[in-house]
């Protein structure tokens, strides 16, 4: 099996790459950085979405797995002091894998380019001068006419980041589907807007424009942990991405388990699977 492994700067996920690279040699893995089958993150959720971002274009070939070296984080199942089973559960890696929608994000300027990006978490456009001004389409209908500090679209299991701080729901990912959040939003007699997080089908999208007088200038686009400042824009489009990111699935954890781990850490249960 092709292996890389991808970890954070700091002594501590050094050791930790280290030991599973003298591993991963024993085993007689092959390392390959280029074309791996199996991608180690090894430090928290922002190394795995680097990780993710790294090999973006070759989700069908490429499995993720996690190892945490801080504070527990939501795509890691393992832990510094689980690093012997790990390192048992790569060596007997069967190929098994679990997967989880993800967003896709295309870009069309008004000079006619376009481009396409993907995430796992979430895309956010805001405004940080000023107030961003679009209409909302969903699919080819006007839905609503937005004036207010940006938008938030994230995917099921994006749903527990940005989106659940705006107070949008957390979503099992499961269900294929993208959630959009607004990001102070202002609603009077002139500027109205639904004020309200929204689910859309798998079969639908969004579409952001903004409005002919309001060009979309210093408006900042993220990607996960990517930002980018874009202007001359014709609209942007969200919807639920033909690809899906595959996580190596030796004991992988139940979601619901995830979001009790990182919100609430009360219940002492044993861990369910799925």
């Amino acid at each position: 099996m092709r292996v890389a492994v991808h970890y954070r700067d700091g002594d501590n996920s050094k050791k930790i790459h280290d030991i599973v690279k003298a591993s991963i040699d024993n085993a007689e893995f092959e390392l390959d950085y280029d074309n791996p089958e199996l991608a180690i993150s090894i430090g928290g959720d922002g190394t795995l979405l680097e990780t993710f971002h790294t090999y973006a274009d070759m989700l069908d070939t490429v499995r993720f797995v996690g190892v945490h070296t801080g504070h527990l984080g939501f795509y890691t199942d393992w832990t510094e002091s689980e690093l012997p089973e790990f390192l048992a559960a790569l060596r007997n890696d069967s190929g098994e894998s679990v997967s989880y929608p993800l967003l896709e994000v295309t870009i069309d300027y008004k000079d006619g380019r376009q481009e396409r990006h993907i995430a796992l978490n979430e895309s956010a456009i805001r405004r940080y001068e000023g107030t961003m001004t679009s209409e909302i389409f969903i699919k080819e209908e006007k839905f609503e006419f937005f004036k207010g500090d940006g938008l938030c679209i994230s995917t099921p299991t994006g749903s527990t980041g940005l989106n659940k701080s705006l107070g949008g729901a957390i979503v099992h990912p499961r269900l294929d589907t993208i959630q959009l959040t607004e990001i102070a939003s202002i609603n009077n007699r002139v500027y109205r807007s639904l004020a309200s997080p929204i689910l859309i089908a798998k079969d639908e999208w969004i579409v952001v424009k903004p409005v002919k007088d309001h060009d979309m200038g210093g408006v900042f686009l993220s990607l996960d942990h990517l930002t980018y400042q874009i202007s001359d824009v014709a609209q942007i489009t969200y919807r639920v991405a033909p690809e899906r990111v595959h996580f190596a699935r030796y004991r992988h954890m139940h979601f619901w388990d995830r979001v009790e781990n990182s919100f609430i850490g009360v219940n002492d249960a044993p861990r369910r699977r799925n």
